[in-house]
């Protein structure tokens, strides 16, 4: 964070240094000089508005942190955040009802930018079956702590190591770059659960495979799933910017025909 009387030169510099990005580097992307750059590190220079916006499109920064970085400039911030229940969001909402419900009999979650499920279409009841704390599933449900809590769907995710590692290293990512101290409470957390990963060490990812799949055990069955996250692509709300869905896909047909049944049941 800003310790110097000069913030907002702080706050480019830990983005540069986040995205491993030299002053040099950032100066061609954002096609001004390294001098001018580094007079607006320094404090020699004020950036403007735009100067700022611009700089912050080229560093990838999310629109809640461009926010930030208007404050620390000080300029008033670009970028409105709506409840989900406001009227303007409405669209985006109806568009993720309709991905929910479309992907079918397969399941997917719509989550906030703290893994809190927004929501889920029906295919997601038979990965839930298993829950053993019902506390897990009373809002808000953080979807990250109920699918590692060892009462939770945990218990019956077959290549529990595996996944864990993985949905640690997607949480340490998002970390790195939004810096929130509610996410490091849930990463530090989720390290502590019996039976994890005490670190961040990448696991090795089986050469055969295409990704990182979920087994997981429901009944006499395992279905075993691939994953994609979908984001909306051009989000003027901070909201609607952090909002993500996660499609869950058979990765073989026998997963698909259980899943099929289900759904006709």
């Amino acid at each position: 964070m800003a310790t110097t009387q000069n913030p907002v030169g702080d706050l480019i510099r830990e983005w540069r240094t986040r995205r491993r990005m030299s002053q040099l580097d950032l100066a061609m992307e954002a096609e001004i000089s390294q001098r001018h750059l580094s007079f607006m590190e320094s404090g020699r220079s004020a950036p403007s508005r735009d100067m700022v916006l611009h700089l912050a499109e080229q560093l990838s920064i999310p629109l809640r942190q461009r926010n930030q970085l208007l404050l620390a400039a000080g300029y008033a911030p670009s970028f409105g955040e709506r409840p989900l229940d406001h009227p303007s969001l409405a669209p985006a909402m109806d568009a993720v009802r309709m991905v929910l419900k479309g992907h079918e009999p397969y399941p997917a979650i719509a989550v906030d930018r703290h893994w809190n499920l927004i929501e889920g279409n029906a295919a997601l009841a038979p990965m839930l079956a298993g829950v053993e704390d019902a506390s897990l599933l009373a809002p808000p449900v953080n979807v990250l702590r109920l699918s590692l809590h060892p009462k939770g769907v945990a218990r019956n995710i077959v290549n529990l190591h595996e996944w864990r590692s993985h949905l640690i290293e997607r949480l340490k990512h998002q970390n790195d770059i939004a810096g929130d101290p509610v996410l490091k409470a849930l990463e530090t957390e989720l390290l502590g659960y019996p039976d994890g990963p005490r670190t961040g060490r990448p696991m090795q990812a089986d050469p055969l495979s295409i990704a990182h799949p979920l087994k997981l055990r429901t009944g006499d069955a395992v279905l075993t799933f691939i994953s994609t996250i979908t984001v909306f692509g051009t989000p003027l709300d901070v909201t609607l910017s952090e909002l993500a869905i996660e499609s869950f896909f058979p990765a073989d047909e026998e997963t698909a025909a259980r899943l099929r049944a289900l759904a006709q049941q």
